[in-house]
């Protein structure tokens, strides 16, 4: 028998290699700057929120008080654990509101429609125009809100059947609905670019088999553009949190400088309220990366019963090897008998 000819090993992974260097020599400012100006004013902000600090005539006073701002803003503190548990139903209540309508006008848009670019800039123009000064001003003068009237009566319809505080919640949901819906431009951006993408032709065999327009829409387009969903969620809740006219980031500011309360108390403030975004963010991103649809739970089985036909495959042939050589003995052994 010929001996089998060796054959060269070629190193791969040299240009992927390459790539990732140049990765990371391109994030290396993004990274150095995180450090410097997100990660050590995290940590000294935990450190305040465990001291009780005074500005002095000579300088910063720090004491280490424990977790007694943290005790003081739950048992002692009368706006801030309300407007915080208000903040968080609205914020519930809010999102999937955006994203839903942000994809109802994305998909509306992405249809074959005239004008096409006038209708994108018409819905992302509040972003860019009504921000800053402009808001404060509109909200000031009520422009940006329905009339107290109706959400009076709203408010005294949900109370009647629902708890006070979850009533309060949905009303002053539909009381900033004007600004929910100004604000959905960078959201139907985002699902319009995901939804060009989609190749027509999985429409057009859908069509060809007798799918409907709701079938293709929950089994090609909903399945396709899920991360994006949870793009816009995650965004969504982060713009909510830190938009100008959030009365929670009003609150910690003007704790900051209260001669009573001080940076601590601010920073232990600050620190509860990124735990309740923290939380909402981890709510949305459960609700969309633990949840499979139908095509992602075929894939599965499908490729859980080829595992199950290949482990039978290597198990029959482990027996076929085991029998041959069980077949080869006795024949060795009939030979030398015969002989």
């Amino acid at each position: 028998m010929s001996k089998k000819s060796k054959v060269k090993k070629v190193k791969i992974g040299k240009l992927a290699k390459k790539e990732a260097r140049y990765g990371y020599i391109f994030i290396a400012p993004w990274l150095i700057g995180a450090v410097i100006f997100l990660i050590k004013p995290l940590i000294e902000s935990f450190q305040f929120s465990l001291a009780d600090i005074r500005m002095t005539p000579f300088g910063r006073m720090i004491n280490f008080v424990g977790h007694e701002n943290y005790t003081q803003i739950w048992l002692e503190d009368k706006d801030f654990p309300v407007m915080l548990v208000a903040y968080f139903l609205e914020t519930l209540l809010s999102v999937p509101i955006i994203v839903v309508f942000a994809l109802i006008i994305a998909m509306l848009l992405n249809g074959k429609i005239r004008f096409k670019g006038t209708f994108r800039l018409i819905f992302f123009l509040p972003v860019i125009i009504v921000s800053g000064p402009v808001m404060l001003m509109l909200t000031g003068q009520g422009a940006a809100t329905i009339s107290s009237v109706n959400i009076q009566v709203i408010y005294n319809t949900l109370n009647s059947f629902m708890p006070r505080y979850l009533a309060s919640a949905i009303s002053e949901v539909f009381g900033n609905m004007i600004m929910i819906l100004w604000y959905s431009g960078v959201q139907i951006l985002i699902f319009l670019s995901a939804l060009q993408k989609i190749d027509a032709s999985l429409y057009e065999a859908a069509q060809i088999d007798g799918g409907s327009g709701w079938e293709c829409f929950w089994k090609i387009t909903l399945p396709t553009i899920k991360p994006m969903i949870l793009l816009n969620a995650v965004y969504t809740v982060i713009f909510i949190s830190n938009n100008e006219n959030n009365a929670i980031i009003n609150i910690i500011q003007r704790a900051m400088f209260a001669g009573n309360k001080g940076y601590g108390y601010a920073s232990s403030m600050a620190w509860m309220y990124s735990l309740a975004e923290s939380v909402i963010i981890g709510i949305v991103a459960l609700v969309f990366l633990t949840r499979k649809d139908a095509y992602e739970r075929q894939v599965k089985k499908v490729k859980k019963e080829m595992r199950k036909e290949k482990r039978a495959i290597r198990l029959a042939r482990r027996r076929g090897k085991r029998n041959g050589a069980r077949i080869n003995k006795k024949l060795n052994k009939t030979l030398k008998s015969t002989e």
